[in-house]
Parts: structure tokens; sequence; C-alpha cells
């Protein structure tokens, strides 16, 4: 045989953003999974499993982009040219399990579910294709008290997998407070997404970073260009101090409940005083810069730190 007839092998290589899984690591995640699950269960959280693959309309507003939306996640036509995608995140899927079944599930539905999700987005340091969602919801409870329980759910989880007490904090904001500050400010609803986005990245960019991302746009590393909310100085003023990195107590809400924002902060007043009465008011604090969920948080939100 020539070497002009021998076959053509495939370089082996992984695409970006993606991952293989040695034994070593899928043994400590199966450890810390199965740490996180009896938390969860001691809180009286059932779990879940839904599809990887849910119907592309069914994803909604949970897309990473209303103005695009069949970028930010793999979609495919199936056979009924009906559109079908990975899934993109947990939330989604649930909207539509309880959609589905909501007669005939118990009030409130509490439920835990961990998985892979995928999202097309441009791989870079700590960002993968891939991941491992571990999601706990609770739906139908219309107090408060379900989000003070989650943000607890969240300081007991980090606590069962060795995160010492006073390395790790629960941070939790409402969307109702980021709203009255961009009635304020005046922000369009069409440029509201984009607003929420640049917040988002204040722990990886900085104020001068978000401050870009609400002007005119930011250039990073690689030399790639995101365009930014273009907002004005003075609408741009008060969402800076909004998000100045600060740690408010209970006492300092009630005392700014005349504020924009009013039912927001008296939300997070009860959980403030909800999770105090509970001992963890040294875990969980108050932080205007969360933002979670982007378009479909309504109330409050929180992420560990």
């Amino acid at each position: 045989m020539s070497k002009q007839d021998e076959p053509v092998r495939p370089e082996a290589r992984l695409p970006k953003g993606l991952f293989d899984t040695p034994a070593n690591e899928l043994s400590a995640t199966a450890d810390m999974l199965a740490t996180i699950r009896g938390v969860f269960e001691n809180y009286g959280f059932e779990p879940l499993d839904t599809p990887a693959i849910e119907y592309t309309e069914a994803l909604g507003k949970f897309l990473p982009d209303q103005d695009r939306p069949n970028e930010g996640v793999f979609s495919f036509k199936d056979d009924d040219e009906q559109w079908l995608s990975l899934r993109y995140d947990l939330t989604a899927p649930l909207a539509r399990y309880v959609a589905e079944n909501y007669q005939t599930l118990p009030k409130p539905f509490r439920r835990y579910q961990v998985g892979p999700v995928w999202r097309n987005e441009k791989p870079g340091p700590g960002r993968f294709r891939q991941f491992t969602q571990f999601d706990a919801d609770t739906v139908g409870a219309p107090s408060v008290a379900a989000d003070a329980e989650l943000c607890m759910l969240a300081a007991d989880t980090l606590e069962a997998l060795g995160v010492p007490r006073g390395q790790y904090v629960v941070k939790v904001n409402s969307r109702k407070i980021l709203d009255g500050v961009l009635d304020a400010a005046d922000v369009s609803p069409a440029k509201r997404l984009t607003v929420l986005r640049a917040i988002d990245k204040l722990d990886r960019l900085g104020i001068e970073g978000v401050q870009s991302l609400l002007g005119k746009g930011r250039r990073d590393d690689s030399g790639d260009f995101t365009k930014g909310a273009e907002l004005k100085a003075e609408q741009i003023a008060p969402i800076l101090k909004m998000i100045e990195p600060k740690q408010f107590s209970a006492t300092d809400l009630n005392a700014a409940l005349a504020g924009v924002g009013g039912d927001g902060l008296k939300e997070l007043a009860e959980i403030g005083a909800l999770v105090a009465n509970a001992g963890y008011e040294d875990r969980i604090k108050v932080d205007p810069s969360v933002v979670r969920g982007l378009e479909y948080y309504t109330g409050p939100c929180s992420k560990p730190s």
C-alpha cells in the first residue's frame, strides 16, 4: 500500500470546553454528591430526574439570550422538525415538570436534582461547556421562609463538605430591590438584561469592569469586545452605588425600608430575622450585588461565596 493510500486517521483531541474525568475524580465526586444528598434529604427534599434533552421552546426565557433564541444552547431538529436542546440548566426542566404535573404534586413541592448541563458559549479558564449542577427548589410556598431555609441549606451543605465556618458566606439579595433601582435610574426594559449581566460579573471584573459594561462596553484580554448597555453616566451612578461590596444586617435593612424597592427590603429583613433566630446570622448576609436568574427570578436570590 502506498503512503497515499493509507487511511486518514482523525487527530485525537477533546472539544474545547469539555473534559475527561479519571477514576479518582469520579470517586471523589461521588462521595461529595452523596454528602450533598444527605443534607438535602435531611431538609425534606426529594430527588427528581429529568431528561438531558428538552423541546427548545420549553426552555423559553431560560435561554441565555432572548435576541438569539437558538444560541447559547446545543440544539438540533428531530424527525418531526421539532427543535430539541440539551438542557441549559435544571430550572427550566423543573418548570416544565411542575406545569405538566401541578394537579398531582404535593404543595409545597420540594425537590432536588443533580446532573450535567450544557452551554454553547465561549469556553475559558474555569468556564466549561458541560458541568454539573445540584439544585434544590421549593415550589408553591408563598412565604420568604422557604428562601431563608434554602440559604440555611446552602450553609449546612458547605460545612458538611468540609468548608469551615468563617471561610464562606451565603449572600442574598432581592430582584425587587434591583428593579427598584433600575426604575429610579430610568433604565428601559430593553436594556435591563444587559445591565443585570453586567452586575453579575462584579466578582470577576470588579467595579471598573461592570462600569464599562454598563456604558459603551468592554474588551477582554483575548481582544473580544462585549457591547455594553450604553447607559448615561447619571444612570450608571446609582447602580454602582448599590453594588459596592457591602454586607447589611437585619437592623440596617429595617432602617432602609422607606427607600427604593421597599417590598424587596421588607422581604430581606424578614429573611434576616429568620436566619438570625436560627443562629445563621454570621453565615448568611445581604449583598446588593447578587444577581441570579437574570430574567426569571422575581424575588430573593442567593449564592455561596
